[in-house]
């Protein structure tokens, strides 16, 4: 099997994103952590999320970047990172906020989540006005300690909507 290529994410790619965004949701959050996510929370939650029609716009949306890990034309992972959308009462839009961080279930361990990570980390270095963000799940212990490596803590909580359901998340920032 040959190497992954990390590349800047292309329009074409929108649907191939939003089934690896649902199956890596899916993979992480239902069976991974056993959310015992509510069937049509979790099914809106996932149309509404990963459609190729919303990734496709948040793909050429002002201020985002996205990259992807491939082989052999197969999305392995990706990053996305864009203006801040967290809220925070010292947040602000010219911010800039890791908003995805996900790989495959079977590329973990590769250390494309390592490559994704610093590609995002320099590209919102370069492009922000302040404090960089990240929104985690308040039980990914394993996230929140990758994050607090590169200089991430805590700063708050906030409910995420899953449809009805909602999850825990803590806020992070550096800087």
């Amino acid at each position: 099997m040959t190497d992954a290529l990390i590349r800047p994410a292309r329009l074409d790619d929108a649907a191939a994103l939003g089934r690896l965004g649902r199956r890596t949701f899916v993979d992480t959050f239902v069976t991974g952590f056993g959310i015992p996510y509510p069937p049509a929370d979790l099914e809106s939650f996932l149309d509404a999320s990963f459609s190729p029609e919303t990734i496709a716009r948040k793909l050429v949306e002002p201020g985002a970047a996205w990259w992807v890990a491939e082989r052999e034309d197969a999305l392995l992972g990706f990053a996305n990172t864009g203006p801040n959308t967290l809220p925070h009462p010292e947040a602000a839009p010219g911010n800039a906020e890791l908003r995805r961080l996900y790989i495959a279930r079977e590329a973990q361990g590769l250390g494309l989540g390592t490559k994704l990570m610093q590609l995002a980390m320099d590209w919102m270095q370069a492009n922000t006005d302040g404090p960089l963000w990240i929104g985690v799940w308040s039980g990914n212990e394993k996230a929140q300690r990758l994050y607090a490596a590169y200089g991430f803590e805590k700063a708050g909580e906030y409910d995420y909507p899953v449809g009805a359901w909602n999850d825990r998340e803590f806020i992070l920032r550096r800087g």
